[in-house]
């Protein structure tokens, strides 16, 4: 019986579109050589390198649509997406945002990949852990900010941002931001405003809270 080739073995042992070097190595543990073989599938872009050690099926070969956002948590972590990517996911703001933007107890980094740009905001303690969901696209599912904690994670990483009344924060979220207030009232709920206040240390985020719910809080 004829070997498949290289690309054909791999897809057919990896199901999904996301892999590490392991199940590289596993999928081609009939070659003599199989780091020779991945270099060749580098080579042939059947698979991209994201960094290393994990990797992504070439635009040819993937059988699903891939999801940034899976990848997100994978390319650094422990991560979740917030802050401005996840203000444009709930449909808070209404630019795109092309960086995939997460929040992790770890040292700030950013990485530039063949797939994608992602940056990850230093946010330690209970400020990272509190408010996170599980989410999901097409491509998998990935851990991401509630809305209130990734507007929370804004203006507490926002160094520009240097509040001195409310007046401060109606200019911020809906001139600078453009905050759409159809979208944000409705998230504002007076359980999940305690409990995510409390996580942060940051004087202006309490004062975020304390906001919303003072300006808002007739409509809810």
């Amino acid at each position: 019986m004829q070997k498949a080739i290289p690309i054909e073995q791999v897809r057919n042992k990896i199901e999904g579109e996301i892999f590490d070097y392991s199940q590289l190595m596993l999928a081609l543990s009939d070659y003599r050589k199989p780091r020779d073989t991945v270099s060749t599938l580098l080579r042939r872009e059947h698979i991209i390198r994201v960094k290393k050690g994990l990797y992504v099926f070439g635009p040819t070969w993937r059988r699903t649509q891939l999801s940034p956002e899976t990848l997100a948590n994978l390319v650094y972590g422990p991560s979740a997406i917030s802050i401005d990517y996840a203000l444009a996911w709930y449909g808070l703001i209404p630019e795109r945002v092309n960086t995939i933007t997460s929040v992790t107890p770890g040292r700030s980094r950013a990485f530039l990949t063949p797939v994608g740009r992602f940056s990850y905001t230093q946010l330690s303690g209970n400020k990272f852990s509190v408010g996170l969901l599980r989410q999901s696209s097409p491509g998998g599912s990935f851990l991401m900010a509630e809305p209130l904690k990734a507007l929370a994670d804004k203006v507490c990483t926002d160094s520009r941002f240097k509040p001195t009344s409310a007046a401060s924060y109606t200019d911020y979220l809906f001139s600078d931001l453009r905050i759409d207030e159809d979208t944000l009232v409705p998230l504002i709920k007076p359980d999940r405003i305690e409990i995510i206040g409390q996580a942060y240390t940051k004087r202006k985020v309490h004062w975020l809270m304390k906001y919303l719910l003072n300006r808002f809080g007739g409509a809810l």
